[in-house]
């Protein structure tokens, strides 16, 4: 980790757009010293990078335009950990489905083996709540699902750490974590927590 100037760990979070301020109270609260990033020079120093909900194809395409896409390659390269929730879970994945009809897409960073298909549980009306049993969590984690995607394959060394309905929903490969729901919207901190805990693990 790179601690910032009172110990404490640099995390960014990705503020192109979605609930990117909730992640970076969620960490505040764990103690870490949080970054907002727009820009490759914003990685600078961070420890890890939270990737979070949104429309996909246009973060995909903001990723590209800004150097982002290819500074993130290179941050987790050199040992910088991902979490991804959600469209960044979509982001993280080697392969995406539901996308074919969008010309000119960028690709994902493909960092992840994992294969995501785009709103597979519906529309903004579907969204929904469910309590999910957590690997390392001693208490069911309430987890928000909005116009969620679905993994439909993991693959590699890739560890489910949660399941909704028989699917992955919580993977954690390496220094990578992906989740198709929202965590930052539960007002419970403790996958923010098992995140710090990854990258201290490093």
């Amino acid at each position: 980790m790179h601690p910032g100037t009172d110990g404490a760990p640099q995390i960014g979070v990705l503020a192109l757009q979605g609930a990117f301020r909730e992640h970076a109270q969620a960490l505040g609260r764990l103690g870490a010293e949080v970054r907002e990033v727009r820009l490759p020079a914003d990685l600078a120093d961070l420890s890890g990078v939270v990737m979070p909900g949104g429309e996909s194809t246009t973060m995909r395409r903001l990723l590209a335009a800004t150097g982002l896409g290819a500074a993130l390659h290179d941050f987790h390269a050199a040992g910088g950990a991902l979490w991804g929730t959600c469209a960044g879970a979509i982001l993280l994945a080697r392969q995406v489905t539901g996308d074919s009809n969008v010309p000119g897409l960028p690709p994902t960073l493909r960092l992840m083996d994992i294969a995501v298909q785009r709103n597979a549980y519906g529309r903004q009306v579907d969204s929904f709540t469910a309590p999910l049993d957590v690997v390392g969590l001693d208490a069911p984690f309430e987890a928000f699902f909005i116009r969620a995607p679905v993994m439909s394959g993991v693959g590699g060394t890739t560890e489910v750490l949660a399941e909704y309905d028989g699917l992955p929903v919580l993977v954690r490969q390496g220094r990578l974590m992906a989740s198709t729901f929202h965590p930052e919207l539960s007002g419970d901190d403790r996958l923010h927590g098992l995140f710090l805990e990854l990258i201290a693990q490093k």
